[in-house]
C-alpha cells in the first residue's frame, strides 16, 4: 500500500464488539507489524489514524467518538474506505525463546485492537500470552473471545465489577505479576495515557521491560505537522510504540 496517497478498499465485513466499537474487515491486505497504524479517509469528511487489528485482511476496530468515526460507523459491506499506511513503529517480540516465561498485554478500552495483532504474532512464535482488558463495564470489553481463541489467558477488568476483576486494568496486571509461579518476560500496553503511566510504573517496580503504544490526534501522520508531539517525541513517526 502506498504510504503517501490513500488507496481505496471496500468493506467486506462489519461486527459490533460493544455499544460503541465496531470492527470493519476490508478487502485488502498489507505487510505490517503489530502496533503500526493506518490513516483512514472519507472524502469530504476527514482522515483519522487507527491501529491494525490484523493486516491481512486489514481489520480495524473503531470506536464511535466523533463526526468522522460516526460516519465510518454508518458504512456497510460494499462501501469504500480509503487508507494509507502502514505507518509508525510497532511492537517487537523478544529475540530469545520463551523458556517458560510469558508476555503480559495490558489493554485499556479499544487499546485491545493493536494488542490482538501482537498476540496473534506472539502465539505464532510460541509465546504464552496473558491479556488484561480493562473497561468501565463488561459490555465495553472488546476482543476477549478472539484473544481466547488464540490460546491467550484473558483477564477482564471492569470499573463497576460487572465482569472479571473489579478495578483498574493495571491493578489486575499487578495481581497477575504477583501470582506465584508466573514469570513475565515483558509488558506491552495500549490505552489512555494515565493507564500507560501506571503500566510504566508497574514495569519499573517489577524490573521488566515495557513497550507502550500511545494514541494522539494526527494530521500528516509522517512527522511534519507536529500535531501529535509529546514533548518533541512524535507519536506518528517516532512511535506510536515507545520501548522502555
Amino acid at each position: 500500500m502506498n504510504t503517501g496517497l490513500p488507496t481505496v478498499a471496500r468493506i467486506v465485513g462489519v461486527r459490533d464488539d460493544s455499544p460503541t466499537v465496531r470492527t470493519f474487515v476490508l478487502d485488502t491486505g498489507i505487510v505490517a507489524e503489530p502496533g503500526q497504524f493506518v490513516m483512514a479517509w472519507l472524502p469530504g469528511v476527514n482522515e483519522r489514524p487507527f491501529s491494525l487489528v490484523r493486516a491481512d485482511p486489514v481489520t480495524l476496530s473503531i470506536a464511535r467518538v466523533g463526526p468522522f468515526t460516526g460516519a465510518v460507523h454508518g458504512l456497510a459491506p460494499g462501501d469504500r474506505l480509503w487508507l494509507r499506511g502502514p505507518l509508525g513503529h510497532g511492537f517487537s517480540l523478544p529475540a530469545v525463546s520463551p523458556g517458560g516465561s510469558r508476555l503480559l498485554l495490558v489493554a485499556g478500552g479499544y487499546g485491545a485492537a493493536p494488542l490482538y495483532f501482537l498476540a496473534e504474532r506472539a502465539s505464532g512464535a510460541g509465546w504464552p500470552v496473558s491479556v488484561v482488558i480493562g473497561a468501565r463495564t463488561g459490555a465495553e470489553i472488546i476482543l476477549a473471545r478472539q484473544f481466547i481463541e488464540l490460546g491467550a489467558q484473558v483477564q477482564p477488568a471492569t470499573d463497576d465489577g460487572s465482569l472479571g476483576f473489579h478495578g483498574l486494568a493495571t491493578d489486575a496486571a499487578q495481581a497477575l505479576l504477583a501470582a506465584p509461579g508466573v514469570a513475565c518476560r515483558i509488558v506491552y500496553a495500549c490505552g489512555p495515557e494515565p493507564m500507560l503511566a501506571a503500566v510504566e510504573h508497574l514495569a519499573h517496580v517489577h524490573s521488566l521491560p515495557a513497550q507502550l503504544s500511545y494514541e494522539r490526534t494526527m494530521r500528516c501522520a509522517f512527522g511534519v505537522c507536529g500535531t501529535c508531539s509529546r514533548e518533541g517525541w512524535l507519536v506518528c513517526k517516532d512511535g506510536p510504540v515507545k520501548s522502555l
